[in-house]
């Protein structure tokens, strides 16, 4: 497997958060009962006209932008013609040689460092409908058609599953802060189809596939680490690999082959004779260009400059605008700004689970966080707390009073129980001192354990250095 590299392009489709569809006065709310938000014009009846919507060109103005995007003087909408069930016109409106913009990229976090992924083009489109199964048959919903998206092509500079689910947090986190999206993968608002091909390093890329409509970070990664693995294994057995279109299935982790893939001469594109060229006037380019909040990028490296944070919690902490909010309020209440993003990082990620809101207020987190800097209590005990805090939200150092969780710091207080130990564990006193060092750990899990995890293991360990080496 380690003799083949992987070589990933994603192109990503983002929901852009206008209340109205790209070409008509239809609500793009979500969740509205089936076909109660159509027309004749995102229907595509003949007769009906589409009028494009200027706010969807400045989102993706702005969405160009904030990738370093080069933003085009002029541009088109072009038809993509193609038959599916939820398409009831069957063509696209997208954009095909003209796109709005090009030539992006952004930076992403690596174990080996940062490293930048290239976007080819962002470009404007509607959204098809929607088919729902059940067992009676197969129904079409057109409330989706017609809602604006933006597609995000990058190019294929992504090396492994890690890296692409850093640049699609990433990129997330870049729609999110310049407000273009709410990018809920659970309603769709961000989605990914991915190509991907296996190659021996020094020769020509192989032939990709793609793998379509994915929402979640897990299934990405998942997907793109059978893929590769399949690939691998199919030209091990001398097996050709098909340019072919795959479903990722959930349940399973394999893909499927769906269809043949098509190039873009299937599609057909010709320009949209309905609709005028796009040419954005210099001075709503300024305008927006002027408007542009502070992206996650220039907040990391403040961070990492102000605070000393490093590179990966940095990039973390500004994965969305709520997180950073949290963290700035957190740490307004904080002397200790690093040991603080750690134990967010870490210990509360790890209770979100994917999720981003945080039933602790950002007050009770830096206070406790306070009170491990200030060694009241151990990390242990930290943990313990805020799980309790997670279950109901309170002052930290009055549950930990009330429980009686202050750590022991007092040598008077601990010394009676390091003696107790070493007296009651002669033996592993013994291989401590003929030179076996893991015995130390033994001793101090019985002192902390006697304990109930209160005491301060540097004091812990400084007594029974004294006792088992005297």
């Amino acid at each position: 497997m380690t003799e083949y590299e992987m070589v990933v392009g994603l192109e990503v489709h983002v929901e852009l958060k206008t209340e109205t569809k790209i070409f008509c006065s239809c609500s793009t709310r979500f969740g509205a009962p089936p076909n109660t938000q159509c027309c004749p014009v995102c229907m595509g009846l003949p007769g009906s006209l589409p009028v494009l919507n200027q706010k969807v060109v400045e989102y993706a103005i702005q969405a160009g932008m904030a990738t370093s995007c080069t933003i085009a003087k002029y541009s088109k909408q072009d038809r993509k013609n193609y038959f599916y069930p939820d398409l009831p016109k069957a063509y696209q409106i997208s954009q095909y040689d003209l796109p709005l913009c090009e030539k992006g990229s952004l930076e992403i976090e690596t174990p080996a460092g940062s490293k930048k992924i290239g976007i080819t083009r962002i470009h404007i489109e509607e959204d098809a409908g929607k088919l729902v199964h059940d067992k009676d048959g197969s129904y079409l919903d057109c409330n989706r058609c017609g809602v604006p998206l933006i597609e995000i092509v990058s190019e294929p500079d992504i090396r492994s599953a890690e890296e692409a689910v850093a640049y699609l947090q990433k990129l997330r986190a870049v729609m999110l802060f310049t407000g273009v999206s709410d990018c809920r993968m659970e309603e769709g608002s961000l989605r990914c189809d991915v190509n991907l091909s296996v190659h021996k390093p020094g020769e020509p890329f192989g032939t990709r596939t793609e793998m379509k409509n994915l929402n979640s970070f897990q299934f990405i990664q998942k997907a793109i680490q059978y893929e590769y693995q399949r690939q691998v294994e199919a030209l091990e057995r001398g097996e050709e690999i098909v340019q072919e279109t795959r479903r990722f299935d959930e349940k399973t982790g394999k893909t499927f082959p769906m269809r043949r893939k098509e190039d873009a001469n299937d599609y057909r594109y010709f320009p949209d004779p309905d609709l005028m060229p796009i040419e954005p006037p210099e001075e709503l380019v300024s305008a927006l260009r002027a408007a542009m909040p502070p992206l996650p990028d220039q907040q990391k490296a403040r961070y990492m400059k102000e605070m000393g944070l490093p590179a990966g919690e940095a990039e973390l902490l500004t994965g969305s605008p709520g997180m950073m909010a949290y963290f700035e309020e957190a740490a307004a209440c904080s002397a200790h700004p690093r040991q603080l993003a750690a134990f967010l990082t870490t210990q509360v990620f790890r209770l979100l689970d994917g999720g981003e809101e945080i039933p602790v207020s950002p007050a009770h987190l830096a206070a406790l966080v306070e009170m491990i800097a200030d060694g009241e209590i151990s990390g242990a005990t930290a943990r313990q707390v805020l799980a309790a805090l997670w279950k109901q939200d309170g002052d930290p150092g009055e549950y930990v009073r009330c429980h009686d969780l202050m750590q022991l710091s007092d040598p008077v207080c601990l010394k009676p129980v390091v003696e107790e130990v070493v007296r009651e564990n002669a033996g592993a006193v013994s291989d401590y001192r003929n030179g076996k060092t893991a015995a130390l750990k033994a001793l101090m899990g019985q002192v902390m354990g006697r304990t109930g995890g209160r005491a301060n293991p540097e004091v812990a360990e400084k007594l029974l250095l004294e006792l088992v080496q005297s």
